[in-house]
């Protein structure tokens, strides 16, 4: 079912009403600007988030960080179309040398970083934790099926560029993507520390493949002078980007600030048209039967090499959760 604002012709099917007052966390909400030819997905993050940053109590810059790979996989995994896994994943010479996030289809997410503490510095920014390396995309799609994974070099950029960067040279759509995260202090009875996230994916796809046409990508080895192919830009997508600039981190946070309402402000002079919302989780797949599994993967000897105090500790990354196993039960002769 989905619903309008102000500003579409209004029909049997899609009933004009008015934003929603009540915040819904924890949502990817799909949306359309049909009069500029617009789609995409608003994501606010609020005790799922939380979950997966304080079982492993990270220092603010990289449960900042995180975070923004967090938002950013929801954006792109929740347009799956098919039960599989969308993965997201950084490999850097930064602070922050190894991120991952795994959003299984429809719903679920979990994810980790590997940082030096002995780097970090106030005061340093996404693109500082990063540094230089390279961010990976991964779709699964099962067994039997293939898998696709797009590249992506960071060099000094934040995930917001390396977003733009994917979907200037792999989708050729054009494409703006908004990331915040921020931490929610409040007094009262209740927790006075929360992580909270949004973020917003906004794509131009209009009907006639021209209207998105983009500049060619640079050859790299053209001839000095050759002067850069350009393209104008449609009137919608300036129009777009425009719009989604004005966004501040602020809003995509804010925990009494309804996604609908958002939007609103954004395209309601377009008129919006959003969809049901798409609920997020935090859960991680590990299990005793699939880390008994894993240990049955390992050579005899690697086994044997696991044993300490006469048992075998295996604590997943993702989760923190700790499985015990008897060097019988973990196949040790």
């Amino acid at each position: 079912m989905t619903s309008q604002f102000p500003g579409i012709k209004p029909s049997a099917e899609t009933p004009i009403r008015a934003p929603s007052a009540v915040p819904v966390d924890d949502a990817v909400l799909p949306f359309e600007v049909g009069a500029l030819d617009l789609r995409g997905r608003l994501t606010r993050l609020g005790p799922a988030l939380d979950e997966i940053l304080t079982k492993h109590d990270y220092p603010p810059p990289v449960g900042k960080l995180l975070g923004e790979a967090i938002v950013l996989a929801t954006l792109l995994g929740s347009a799956l179309k098919f039960d599989g896994r969308f993965i997201l994943q950084t490999q850097t010479d930064g602070p922050v040398s190894f991120l991952i996030v795994d959003f299984q289809s429809p719903d679920r997410m979990r994810a980790y970083a590997r940082y030096d503490a002995s780097r970090l510095k106030d005061g340093q920014n996404s693109a500082a934790l990063l540094g230089k390396g390279h961010l990976a995309m991964t779709i699964d799609q099962g067994r039997d099926m293939s898998r696709y994974q797009g590249l992506v070099a960071l060099d000094g950029g934040n995930l917001e560029d390396a977003a733009h960067e994917y979907f200037l040279r792999s989708e050729q759509i054009p494409t703006r993507v908004r990331l915040a995260v921020g931490e929610e202090w409040r007094g009262g009875d209740g927790p006075k520390h929360r992580w909270r996230a949004g973020g917003m994916l906004l794509q131009f796809l209009p009907k006639a493949p021209d209207r998105a046409r983009l500049p060619d990508l640079h050859p790299g080895d053209a001839p000095e002078g050759t002067v850069a192919h350009m393209v104008e830009e449609d009137d919608a997508w300036i129009e777009g980007q425009s719009l989604i600039s004005t966004v501040e981190d602020i809003e995509l946070i804010d925990p009494d600030l309804s996604g609908e309402r958002l939007l609103y402000r954004l395209f309601h002079e377009r008129g919006v048209r959003v969809f049901s919302p798409l609920p997020l989780r935090a859960q991680c797949s590990c299990s005793r039967d699939a880390v008994s599994a894993m240990l049955g993967s390992f050579a005899p000897q690697d086994r044997a090499d696991m044993v300490k105090d006469g048992k075998v500790v295996v604590t997943c990354e993702f989760c923190s959760s700790v499985y015990e196993f008897t060097p019988d039960e973990a196949g040790v002769e």
